[in-house]
């Protein structure tokens, strides 16, 4: 019996033994916070020195806020990392108060948010769906933002490959355990993406049938005004990753566009934390190092 048939949900208590046991793996001195909103509670995974400037980090679609385990040591080095459970995902935020539905209701929800953390400024990042969330925001408040990562980022520049949609399609119309683990085995082959963050993917597929993701169109192609760094996994199964590429720079002249060669889009962040950690680290070290340099006019 293949791994997937083996795995057997019992419903949401399995996946949150699986997500504790995922934030166990943090770095110690991790501490979690819930941030009240009008739309709901947030639960915060905060990591690094409390005065450092804050990264606020944004998962992939049913990942939650725990995927960074490997990311959040490096990172939080030199940063506060707020690791969120994005609302209406799996995890442990909750939704209550105001309907989260529409592109604004996002964004205000991460308005408040970010007050709730007392955070008037932070670098961002996001991976795959937590991409498209980090672009829109940054046009929609580029004021609070000093810089913006995107792994992989799934409708930014370009739309989903049809035979991806398609691959993916099982999962989302009949949602199970097995078949979201045999689909990421797949999606994750020839890669070293950790097996415990897999099996946690694959419980929420099957135990938050209810998640509703809020979903809009493709971000304005203005380029934001901050510093952007576009890290691609080059063997993503969900889009062409030239393609991305190439639109990425007409679209952000300013940006800088990267591709990790051999990663696939499931395997951000978890296979190579080490790698990504590193451009990471430089992209937002470059920024900070130019505002402490003295003014040479």
């Amino acid at each position: 019996m293949s791994p997937a048939e083996e795995l057997d949900v019992t419903g949401s208590q399995e996946f949150f033994a699986a997500y504790d046991a995922l934030l166990a793996r943090w770095p110690e001195g991790t501490t979690e916070i819930d941030v009240p909103t009008p739309y709901g509670t947030t639960r915060v995974h905060a990591y690094g020195p409390a005065d450092a400037t804050p990264l606020l980090l944004l998962h992939g679609g049913g990942a939650t806020g725990a995927v960074w385990f490997a990311n959040a040591r490096a990172l939080g080095a030199r940063h506060r990392v707020l690791a969120v459970d994005i609302l209406g995902d799996a995890g442990r935020s909750t939704r209550r108060g105001r309907p989260l539905r529409t592109t604004a209701d996002l964004m205000g929800w991460l308005d408040a948010l970010l007050d709730g953390l007392g955070v008037s400024r932070a670098h961002l990042l996001g991976h795959s769906y937590g991409a498209w969330i980090a672009l829109t925001y940054a046009l929609h408040a580029a004021r609070r933002i000093d810089r913006l990562v995107l792994l992989d980022p799934t409708q930014c520049f370009a739309g989903y490959r049809p035979a991806f949609l398609l691959r993916s399609l099982p999962v989302l119309v009949r949602p199970t355990a097995a078949r979201a683990l045999a689909f990421l085995d797949r999606e994750t082959a020839g890669t070293d993406t950790d097996p415990q963050w897999k099996r946690l993917y694959a419980l929420a597929a099957s135990g938050f049938p209810d998640r509703r993701l809020v979903v809009g169109r493709r971000p304005d192609p203005a380029a934001p005004a901050v510093p952007v760094l576009v890290l691609l996994a080059g063997r993503s199964g969900a889009h062409d990753a030239a393609k991305v590429a190439a639109r990425a720079r007409r679209a952000v002249p300013h940006a800088r566009v990267e591709t990790l060669d051999r990663l696939t889009h499931f395997a951000l962040p978890t296979a190579a934390p080490a790698e990504i950690d590193r451009r990471v680290s430089d992209f937002l070290a470059a920024g900070e190092e130019a505002v402490a340099a003295p003014d040479e006019a």
